[in-house]
């Protein structure tokens, strides 16, 4: 077929125990793996990523987002809730006000890395 490109695969079966072995010392727990799997997940929606840039910015209330967004309220604090169940983000009281902010300097790394590769 013209255009695909076919896998290739080992002519017969032969397993490098040496590697096997060294690579699965290495190999996080299964636990961690799917907490990994999970936040990445969160990173799986475009409004998240937009929430996360705009905390980029500036630390912002839920109307401050809404607006930025043109989204309304209930939608962006049902994303805020996610994001912070994820410990990607934060969130303190002023007044009456909840004001959001990145958790911490691995969200904008993160993003950062993903960001370099897709621009790659």
């Amino acid at each position: 077929m013209e255009g695909k490109k076919q896998i290739e695969v080992c002519e017969f079966y032969q397993v490098h125990e040496d590697i096997v072995k060294a690579v699965q010392e290495k190999m996080p727990d299964e636990d961690v793996l799917c907490d990994l799997a999970e936040i990445f997940k969160v990173f799986g929606d475009s409004t998240r990523i937009k929430i996360l840039y705009l905390l980029f910015e500036s630390e912002m209330c839920v109307c401050d987002i809404a607006q930025l967004l043109g989204m309304n309220q209930s939608a962006i604090s049902h994303q805020l809730r996610i994001l912070k169940q994820a410990h990607l983000i934060s969130s303190r009281r002023e007044g009456k006000s909840v004001i959001y902010a990145l958790s911490d300097g691995h969200v904008r790394t993160i993003i950062d890395q993903g960001m370099e590769h897709v621009c790659e």
